[in-house]
């Protein structure tokens, strides 16, 4: 387990990094905790005013979905939008704009877990999530991206510890959040349809 964590610290030289190197990491470590901070306060001050977005149809619906999912253990009211939006424009155009506006607002939870993930690394429920995101990878995120839940912060966050490749976050949280919001969004159409068919 030591030659493992050893290993994990050492650059691809297979020297320990410089003090300028390690400096460099905790900057950038601290800058990212910083925007998540500050991403989250700014979403949570303006989420009254989330609605008057959707009037911009699926730009609107993807800038919903971004801000309400950059937030990290803060409420916003994007599930609810993408809903209604789903009975007024064409559901699957709905739920991609707010798959891709979602898996982007996601990168708060995996910077902050770059960024160290202190502040939950010891919470009950982060160690019940971090080994399936350790384990499963991609297909974790996935998975905790399709379904409705308000643990996904934490396997954003487990995978910005574990170092996923950003790409690899990105492509399996959009798969999720995608099949997620198109769930909503045709729940919303066929609810409109109930009501006024």
């Amino acid at each position: 387990m030591i030659k493992e964590e050893r290993a994990a610290k050492e650059n691809v030289t297979g020297r320990a990094p410089s003090r300028l190197g390690r400096a460099r990491v905790a900057l950038l470590r601290a800058l990212a905790v910083a925007a998540v901070a500050g991403i989250s306060v700014f979403v949570f001050s303006i989420r009254e005013h989330a609605d008057k977005f959707a009037a911009y149809g699926y730009p609107g619906i993807f800038l919903i979905a971004l801000l309400a999912n950059a937030t990290v253990f803060l409420p916003a009211p994007g599930i609810a939008v993408v809903f209604a939006m789903g009975g007024v424009f064409h559901p699957l155009g709905v739920a991609l704009a707010a798959g891709a506006g979602g898996a982007l607002g996601e990168l708060s939870g995996y910077l902050a877990g770059f960024g160290g993930g202190v502040v939950v690394e010891n919470t009950a429920a982060y160690a019940r999530v971090q080994p399936w995101v350790r384990r499963w990878g991609g297909w974790a995120v996935l998975l905790l991206a399709a379904l409705p839940n308000p643990f996904f912060d934490l396997a954003g966050i487990a995978a910005g510890v574990s170092r996923m490749p950003v790409w690899k976050f990105l492509l399996f949280c959009w798969v999720g959040q995608t099949v997620k919001m198109a769930a909503f969004a045709y729940a919303g159409s066929a609810s409109l349809n109930w009501f006024f068919g």
